[in-house]
């Protein structure tokens, strides 16, 4: 059959688009592969991926990177809690003279174990006859009080008292009004102010409990037939300018007072506290060391 020139022109333009579309469908299809196996971009030299990997390459999220941390402190041995600490500091009050019995500080440290379900031990530095001024010299030169201080998760303190002795011969030597007990007041606030605020400095977290006295001479039937009329009432006015001072210093250091006087005496004060002293009149008995350690813990929160 002859070819003519438009049957070959004819010809010519269906293989070449056969040819195109062809083409086409290989590109494309290149393409497609391209995308779905993507390399792995290389990394650079920090470490880090040059150019950021598909989202369809990042982990999933049910597979975390494996937990480096370290086992927090709170978890190692060193760190169990500790037994609390009561530490008693004061005169014989504190002491546990005259009674022949187990002293307040002990006996309030156990009711303190039993009350909270953790152990509470006490150190009881109480010593008879000393003064504000003896006690500031015990904290400041006693390395076992130091020691104690700076363990004590509690520290109680009766102190004062003997400070005001001096007066008892004024008295009885033609009497001592308040012009004369005003400045023997004043000075046993300020050496209690200062051993208030050594103990702050030596156990600034411990909770700082400070006691006042039902009576800083002898009282209830000992305190006349010792002494001779007029003093029983003599001497409760005393304790009731001391014990305002004693508060007030403890208040300038954010210590609680822990009233005495009425658990003694009575709200009205006129309760005879013989039953809670000893022979002597003036210390506690076994009765009323169990009443100071109740007075305290209930002035625990």
């Amino acid at each position: 059959m002859r070819v003519t020139p438009l049957r070959m022109m004819a010809a010519a333009s269906v293989l070449l688009a056969l040819l195109v579309a062809v083409g086409a469908v290989v590109g494309t299809s290149r393409t497609t592969q391209r995308v779905r196996a993507a390399p792995t971009a290389p990394a650079s030299p920090s470490g880090s991926a040059s150019t950021p990997l598909p989202a369809t390459t990042s982990l999933p999220a049910t597979t975390p990177a494996p937990d480096t941390t370290s086992v927090p402190a709170t978890t190692s041995p060193s760190s169990a809690p500790q037994p609390g600490l009561v530490v008693g500091l004061g005169d014989s009050v504190t002491s546990g003279a005259a009674c022949n019995c187990t002293p307040f500080v002990q006996t309030y440290a156990a009711a303190l174990a039993r009350r909270d379900g953790a152990p509470v031990r006490a150190v009881n530095l109480g010593h008879g006859g000393d003064t504000t001024v003896e006690l500031l010299a015990l904290l400041k030169g006693d390395a076992a009080a130091r020691r104690a201080l700076a363990q004590a998760s509690v520290v109680v303190v009766t102190i004062g008292a003997n400070d005001l002795v001096p007066l008892i011969a004024r008295w009885t030597a033609g009497g001592c009004d308040d012009a004369c007990v005003q400045p023997a007041v004043v000075t046993m606030g300020n050496g209690l102010a200062a051993a208030l605020q050594e103990i702050r400095s030596q156990a600034p977290h411990a909770r700082l409990l400070v006691t006042d006295y039902w009576n800083v001479f002898e009282d209830g039937e000992v305190a006349d037939a010792k002494r001779g009329p007029g003093f029983a009432t003599w001497s409760d006015e005393v304790t009731g300018s001391a014990n305002m001072t004693i508060c007030a210093r403890a208040a300038a250091v954010g210590a609680s007072c822990v009233d005495l006087y009425e658990p003694f005496e009575g709200e009205d004060g006129t309760r005879n506290p013989s039953a809670l002293l000893a022979d002597d009149g003036d210390h506690p008995n076994a009765a009323g060391h169990a009443l100071i350690a109740a007075t305290l813990l209930h002035a625990t929160p």
